[in-house]
């Protein structure tokens, strides 16, 4: 099958949704599918092979983030151009109610098209003030995926019609061993995030909080962080007498993402909001790390209730610290919470995500009824 894949982001910042398109393209390939992407990116960008620039991205407030967009003459002509010379069986858009290469495919294409719905909020001005123009791309939507229930709550509230649930996948097995980074995670216990430090809805300000109440009362605790975001900026945030127990990585690569994974006793995922899945959680699940994350829905969902990593309430630094202090004492619950995450992933691993993706394919690519059957 001949597949094009719309990714809306900037291919050279990591995200979600990024990740997302990648592995699943890489999937599609050993299962060998020929798959072309698209992605905002300059001609200059280092791009694997099977990726196509679309022009320059833009930054834009989405979603209680910093968006990189394309949009544009230049970025509409290159994904016109881009389905004519692909002519795909099947043309998969991801976010194609972003105002970005998604919907500009959308207008472009004649063929079956699949769309994935990843974000989730509970309203949205823009989209109400912006819903005629969208409707004219997302009515030639063939079928529809929302990768968790707060993404499809999204889409049949603000946007109308329905989806097929389909999680975010992950690649368990690139996650599943590593060496962890010298010298962690020591005898003294540490704490790990992972994500961008300078976007407020990911939580880091909690963590921090929490650490200033945690390390004072653990001498030789450390932090470990890595993402997008200022080193100065971050450290600037923890008290003088605590700075050097925390490490600041920044941006790091795949490999050393994964042995970040391996150098903690509790990966802490202190997100505020904003979030339908949590791909962050499947990779720390992957990886075996103990969790212990905030208790939104979708966090919730992933963990299954607890059963799969600790919770705490949302925005708490106090019960935050306070559920550190407790799993970094109880090594037989650390160790319980591992297991159970490394069972639980096996749901997300990309060799069943990509086949429930193929299958919605293969529905629209020889019918043109708009599937809105929700399943899990």
């Amino acid at each position: 099958m001949k597949i094009g894949i719309v990714c809306p982001y900037t291919w050279d910042v990591p995200g979600g949704v990024q990740q997302h398109v990648r592995d699943l393209a890489e999937t599609l390939f050993a299962l060998g599918h020929e798959v072309s992407v698209i992605a905002p990116a300059d001609e200059d960008t280092p791009l694997p092979s099977y990726v196509v620039p679309a022009g320059r991205a833009v930054p834009v407030p989405y979603n209680g983030s910093v968006a990189r967009l394309a949009f544009g003459f230049l970025s509409a002509g290159r994904v016109r151009r881009w389905i004519r010379e692909g002519a795909f069986d099947v043309l998969h858009v991801h976010e194609p109610a972003a105002p970005s290469l998604g919907l500009l495919a959308c207008w472009a294409a004649d063929g079956p098209i699949v769309g994935t719905f990843h974000a989730s909020f509970e309203r949205s001005r823009a989209l109400s003030a912006a819903g005629p123009i969208l409707q004219s791309a997302l009515e030639k939507i063939t079928a529809r995926i929302a990768v968790s229930e707060k993404a499809r709550r999204t889409l049949v509230e603000h946007l109308g019609g329905d989806a097929v649930l389909i999680p975010n996948g992950v690649t368990t097995e690139r996650y599943s061993m590593a060496e962890p980074l010298p010298g962690w995670p020591g005898d003294d216990g540490a704490l790990g995030f992972l994500g961008r430090m300078d976007e407020q809805r990911k939580g880091l300000p909690v963590l921090l909080a929490a650490f200033e109440i945690l390390g004072r009362r653990r001498p030789r605790l450390r932090l470990l962080l890595a993402g997008p975001g200022d080193t100065g900026e971050v450290l600037a945030r923890v008290s003088p007498d605590l700075r050097d127990r925390v490490v600041v990585l920044g941006m790091v690569s795949e490999a050393d993402k994964v042995r970040a994974l391996h150098s903690v006793d509790v990966f802490v995922a202190p997100n505020t909001g904003g979030e339908s899945f949590g791909i962050v959680l499947a990779e720390a699940m992957s990886a075996g790390a103990p969790i212990l994350a905030s208790d939104i829905e979708a966090f919730r969902r992933v963990l299954l209730d607890g059963r799969a990593g600790a919770l705490f309430p949302v925005g708490d630094a106090g019960a935050l610290a306070a559920a550190a202090a407790e799993l970094l004492d109880d090594a037989p619950r650390r160790k319980q919470l591992s297991a159970e995450a490394r069972t639980a992933v096996r749901a997300y691993d990309w060799s069943t995500v990509a086949r429930d993706v193929l299958r919605v394919y293969e529905t629209v690519a020889g019918d043109t009824t708009v599937v809105e059957t929700t399943a899990i």
